[in-house]
C-alpha cells in the first residue's frame, strides 16, 4: 500500500515536471493532456487519475512553487533573531542559493515569471495568484514590523513600502539569473547584491 501512495505521488510528480516542459515550449492553451502524459511516460488515464484538466494542472505547479516558499518562511519566523532585518537579509540569499541548485524550480519560475499570460482559461488564476504573492509580502512585512518594533528600524520607517522595495529588488535578481543563467553567476552575486541592498536600509535606523 505504501508503495502504490509512492508510487502515485512519484506520477504526480512526473506528470507536473512534463507540464511544465510542455507548457513552457508550447503554451499552456496550445498544449494537450496527451502531450504531457507522452512527456511524463504515463497513460492518459494516469492524467485524469491526478488532474482533471489543464488548469488544474496549471494550478498545481503555482501551489507546488508557491507552498514550500511560504512553508520557509513561516519556520523562519518563528525563530527569535535579535536582528530582524539580517534574519530577512539571510532569508533572501538562501531563497536565491537554494534556486541554483533546483532546476524544476528554475523552470516553473521561467513559466510563470515570463511565459504566462494569464489569458483565456487561466484568467480566473490571475487573482488567485496575485493573492498568494500578497499571501509572501505579508509574511516579508513581519520581519520589517519586528525590526521596526525592536527600534531597528527609524521609526518613520514605511513596512509597505520596504517590503516593495525587497520584493522589486528580489524580482530584478530573479529575472536577471532567469533569463540568462550561464551568464548570472547567482551563487556569488546573489548574496553581494543582496547585503549591499540591505546596508542601504541600514540608513532607515538614522
Amino acid at each position: 500500500m505504501r508503495r502504490t501512495k509512492e508510487e502515485s505521488e512519484k506520477t504526480r510528480e512526473d506528470l507536473l515536471n512534463a507540464a511544465v516542459r510542455i507548457f513552457s515550449e508550447k503554451g499552456v492553451a496550445r498544449s494537450t493532456l496527451d502531450e504531457i502524459a507522452k512527456a511524463a511516460g504515463v497513460t492518459r488515464g494516469a492524467v485524469y487519475w491526478h488532474f482533471e484538466n489543464k488548469t488544474q494542472i496549471f494550478e498545481a505547479l503555482h501551489e507546488r512553487l508557491h507552498r514550500p516558499f511560504v512553508d520557509m518562511i513561516l519556520e523562519d519566523l518563528e525563530k527569535d533573531h535579535p536582528e530582524p532585518m539580517v534574519q530577512l537579509r539571510d532569508l533572501c540569499i538562501q531563497i536565491m542559493l537554494d534556486l541554483e541548485k533546483d532546476e524544476q524550480r528554475q523552470q516553473t519560475l521561467i513559466l510563470f515569471f515570463m511565459k504566462s499570460d494569464y489569458s483565456g482559461d487561466l484568467a480566473p488564476y490571475k487573482d488567485k495568484h496575485r493573492e498568494k504573492k500578497a499571501e509572501s509580502m505579508r509574511l516579508f512585512k513581519r520581519y520589517i514590523e519586528k525590526a521596526k518594533k525592536a527600534g531597528k528600524l527609524n521609526t518613520q520607517a514605511d513596512p509597505e513600502l520596504l517590503t516593495q522595495c525587497i520584493s522589486c529588488f528580489m524580482k530584478g535578481i530573479l529575472f536577471e539569473y532567469l533569463d540568462n543563467p550561464e551568464g548570472f553567476d547567482i551563487e556569488n552575486k546573489a548574496p553581494k547584491l543582496i547585503s549591499l541592498f540591505f546596508n542601504t536600509l541600514e540608513l532607515e535606523k538614522h
